[in-house]
């Protein structure tokens, strides 16, 4: 996040320009940049050490297995190894890339997410496999500092399972910064050469040709943490995608041990595991809780960025749901206007009997800020209603929600749409 905010303003110096302000190519000192970020990582670690040490509790580095369903061997950071007994344990083990094995190379040219995030230096090409949100975050930050960087897809869009409306819109600016997107393509292999990877592509015509780039970075997912942890000498059972199945309030099938975050399934946001935390530990402390959300917002931080809560308009209409769709264009909106970035949109999925909001979209500049609203009117049972009548500032882009609601009625100040 800290480097797409360095590729936000790098991106923001070149438009200045429309608005008669004109700045010189900026000079990226990467092992400034990469110092920079490494310490927002470290200011933000030793911030939870901190609250460790604060709460007094007993903080243990090291690599732990399971004994069984109340031991814990751990070799630590020192080599030594000991045994922590407990009476409940609460799994946070995360998740890693996903490695296509067939095409994975051992080379320093092929990254996975977390290598690109090193920032090792600024290749002048880089192929991004895989359209999904840490793929076009990470082709958005080194497309700004000057890489050219190509995104190729195997399915018909980017960012598959977000709403397709605010996805066009992305996709649009994204085709602009990055040289080129390549859907229903297919890499068939990678092979190293002396100075590039060289890369075999199929499209959807099947017809193959080749080219050769900087760097490669795989970005086609996340798996679960959950193999060579000892979970075998525990009751605890793993889904056929590795994920530690967990129930209401976050216990495995093992009584004394709970799961939370990636390990214990999708959608893999830190918001989420932060939220399941809270339930697994007030349950160990014996009170009556569950894993309960309405919905849970996510977020692509791209440049424009992505959100989204509740349903989305093919979900509603794959669960036969009679809903109204609300649709406003940032290009109505008086803010955006004064930002220059009228290519925002926000969307609200309606109940059409009972008028309730089921599923809330945004795509355009701090639209992961704005979610939060949406996230609240689902979780309340807010209905359409209600969010017109709450009285929002003017001139905001959070009046883009009060306004689309205000289509539902046929009154939208700035956006001349008379209801049917």
């Amino acid at each position: 996040k800290a480097l797409l905010h360095a590729a936000k303003l790098i991106n923001e110096t070149k438009e200045a320009a429309n608005w008669g302000l004109h700045f010189g190519e900026p000079r990226i000192k990467i092992n400034e940049l990469r110092d920079w970020k490494n310490n927002v990582v470290k200011q933000l670690t030793g911030g939870l050490g901190m609250l460790v040490k604060q709460r007094k509790i007993t903080y243990v580095q090291g690599f732990a297995t399971f004994k069984d369903a109340n031991t814990l061997t751990v070799k630590t950071a020192d080599d030594e190894e000991k045994e922590i007994a407990f009476e409940h344990a609460i799994l946070a083990s995360g998740s890693s890339p996903t490695k296509v094995p067939s095409l994975w190379i051992d080379s320093a040219r092929l990254m996975d997410s977390t290598a690109a995030l090193e920032l090792r230096d600024i290749p002048k090409s880089l192929l991004v496999i895989g359209g999904g949100y840490i793929g076009l975050e990470m082709g958005s930050v080194y497309a700004a500092l000057g890489t050219r960087v190509k995104v190729v897809e195997m399915t018909d869009g980017l960012l598959p399972g977000a709403d397709r409306d605010l996805v066009a819109v992305l996709q649009k600016r994204i085709e602009k910064q990055f040289e080129s997107v390549l859907l229903k393509t297919k890499v068939l292999s990678l092979g190293e050469q002396r100075d590039s990877v060289k890369v075999l592509l199929e499209d959807e015509n099947g017809e193959k040709h080749e080219e050769q780039f900087s760097r490669v970075m795989m970005c086609v997912g996340r798996k679960p943490n959950s193999a060579n942890l000892g979970l075998e000498n525990t009751g605890i059972k793993i889904n056929q995608k590795g994920f530690v199945e967990v129930d209401i309030q976050r216990r495995t099938a093992e009584p004394s041990i709970f799961a939370i975050g990636d390990v214990a399934g999708e959608p893999m946001l830190a918001h989420k595991a932060n939220h399941e935390g809270i339930v697994a530990a007030e349950v160990i402390a014996g009170h009556k809780v569950a894993y309960e959300p309405a919905c849970i917002p996510a977020v692509v931080f791209t440049d424009p960025e992505i959100a989204w809560a509740g349903i989305t308009e093919k979900e509603a209409k794959e669960q036969s749901l009679d809903v109204q769709i609300a649709k406003f264009p940032w290009a109505a909106s008086g803010r955006a206007v004064t930002l220059d970035r009228t290519d925002g949109l926000t969307k609200l999925i309606v109940d059409k009997s009972t008028e309730r909001i089921l599923g809330v979209g945004l795509v355009g500049a701090g639209a992961g800020e704005m979610i939060a609203e949406g996230a609240l009117a689902i979780e309340m049972a807010a209905l359409a209603s209600d969010m017109q009548l709450t009285i929002h500032p003017h001139p905001t882009l959070s009046e883009t929600l009060m306004e689309t609601a205000e289509q539902i009625y046929g009154s939208s100040t700035h956006l001349y749409r008379p209801k049917r």
